[in-house]
């Protein structure tokens, strides 16, 4: 056997690449149909950088519709403006109030720290 070069195997230039479907037959009828998913980020959140979520352990705020395993999403950014549900701390302990806390309520004469603004409660359908 006769060696005609010595050294190293050289890379292909080219690679194969997937060709693109077509059609052979008849077509879907629910190709019409095709819809780019919905991003709840992008339907949901105004300021990402200000934007967290809370998971309720409790059906404490039921009267506030907040029921066990709730999902509130929370902006930092979004103004407190009255009827608003807010995530607020009280002695040093998280709350969910409305804003502004009603008069004669059991949590008018506490004074609290406006953590963030509930602008979505997810709740699992039952």
């Amino acid at each position: 056997m006769k060696l005609s070069t010595i050294g190293k195997l050289a890379r292909k230039q080219h690679r194969h690449t997937a060709g693109v479907s077509e059609q052979t037959g008849f077509p879907s009828p629910a190709t019409h149909y095709l819809e780019p998913t919905i991003d709840l980020h992008q339907e949901l959140i105004t300021n990402a950088d200000a934007t967290f979520f809370v998971r309720i352990e409790s059906d404490k705020y039921a009267h506030l519709k907040i029921y066990n395993n709730a999902v509130l999403i929370i902006d930092r950014s979004t103004p407190a403006i009255k009827g608003k549900l807010a995530l607020v701390i009280i002695e040093g302990e998280f709350s969910i109030i409305k804003v502004p806390v009603r008069q004669g309520g059991s949590e008018a004469h506490k004074t609290f720290t406006l953590w963030g603004v509930i602008n979505y409660v997810i709740n699992k359908a039952t």
